[in-house]
């Protein structure tokens, strides 16, 4: 049986997609285009309106490339929205990302029911740096964002199953390995016996000590990322691990600015001010003196004043971000944002979204080479520099690609 699969969205839907690819192929099955493939399973996403574009787009193209295949839809956009994918074509079928992992266990499609080998997502056709979900869904509820409505409450890995992955990695060969969850710094198991609560600072101290020795000699030993935390997280045990670990937990964050203005982020149901976002960063950059930080910022959130985005620039500015990541603002129905009242009330009239992508743009290119400066300084000691110091949906379209 021969398989595609088409992954959008999160880094948590690529790691989703990775372990359904590696299933599927220690079950028997073979990797190729989804012109030639028997199953073609689409991973989707649902945070904004265009992602639910690119989402339907997707499906549609996978129906149009190949005439005879299943086609799998699954993932947040599928757990929002089953009937718009199952009205396509009677060959989609709509699964939740559990019912397709059992499916494939259990010989669906063809497969074979006992397992070739270890499910790893390694090798030929996979990254060199493999990502490990730790946590799911996610009690915030930003109003911009459904998310929370397609992943449900948070959740979390039992560590020792944590562990037994990241031993098997590592055991491969895996040089890095990336901790992924939807609201990964919400990170909390309880174990049910004792009462003793593991967060990921200690799940993190956990999995140095479990692979200090897997590897070659004359070799590093694995390394860590955390994909991204939020703000209210950042606590000082996550701290102490990003200052002690001697590189082994690469010394970069990713943390979600969105806005540098407290208004509009008590209006975005942000729980923390611009104030307290700085504050955080500078006990960061005193402790981590080293540490890479990169965000997220969200260009033209409905109501946002020219003076309100002045001050997520000085933000920006002040925190001296490596790289950030800027969108602007995608109307998501079904979220408190998308029913927000115009802007004529306002007394400045903001500014378009993609003017305003454009303008930090410019201000971040105006810091010269200072981040990539950083990155080299950190080259070769056991942090991981970042070479880029922008991306977004506007630069790719102005660099004539597509952010798909």
């Amino acid at each position: 049986m021969k398989y595609a699969v088409v992954n959008l969205g999160c880094k948590v839907n690529r790691v989703e997609s990775d372990a359904f690819a590696s299933s599927l192929d220690a079950h028997g099955a073979k990797s190729c285009d989804a012109a030639d493939a028997d199953l073609i399973v689409v991973n989707t996403c649902t945070v904004t309106g265009e992602a639910e574009k690119k989402t339907r787009k997707a499906v549609r193209g996978a129906l149009r490339a190949n005439n005879r295949a299943t086609v799998i839809v699954t993932g947040c956009a599928a757990a929002i929205d089953k009937g718009t994918f199952l009205a396509m074509d009677s060959r989609v079928r709509v699964m939740g990302k559990a019912e397709l992992a059992s499916s494939i266990d259990a010989g669906a499609w063809g497969l074979d029911v006992a397992a070739h080998g270890p499910a790893l997502p390694v090798g030929e056709g996979y990254r060199t740096r493999v990502g490990v979900k730790v946590q799911d869904g996610c009690n915030n509820a930003c109003t911009y964002c459904v998310v929370h409505v397609a992943r449900g409450k948070a959740t979390s890995v039992d560590p020792r199953e944590v562990v037994r992955q990241c031993r098997a990695l590592a055991s491969a060969g895996v040089k890095e390995i990336v901790l992924t969850g939807i609201n990964l710094g919400s990170y909390r198991w309880r174990e049910g016996e004792t009462g003793e609560t593991t967060g990921l600072a200690d799940l993190l101290r956990t999995l140095l000590e479990e692979t200090a020795d897997l590897h070659k000699e004359g070799e590093y030993p694995v390394r860590f990322r955390v994909s991204s935390v939020e703000p209210r997280d950042v606590h000082d045990d996550l701290i102490e691990v990003l200052a002690t670990a001697g590189g082994r937990v690469c010394r970069h964050l990713h943390l979600p600015l969105q806005s540098g203005n407290s208004k509009v982020l008590r209006e975005m149901h942000r729980p923390y001010s611009a104030e307290h976002f700085e504050a955080i960063v500078a006990n960061l950059y005193e402790r981590v003196p080293e540490l890479s930080l990169s965000t997220d910022i969200i260009c033209g959130f409905p109501g946002e004043t020219e003076g309100e985005f002045e001050d997520t620039l000085r933000v920006a500015r002040t925190c001296r971000f490596s790289k950030i990541h800027v969108f602007p603002y995608s109307k998501r129905e079904g979220t408190p944002a998308a029913h927000r009242p115009g802007t004529s009330r306002r007394k400045c009239r903001p500014c378009p979204a993609a003017s305003r992508f454009g303008r930090l743009a410019a201000r971040q290119r105006a810091r010269g080479p200072q981040g990539h400066t950083r990155a080299r300084s950190r080259r070769g000691r056991g942090s991981c520099p970042h070479g880029e110091l922008l991306r977004g949906p506007c630069a790719k379209e102005r660099e004539g690609g597509r952010d798909d």
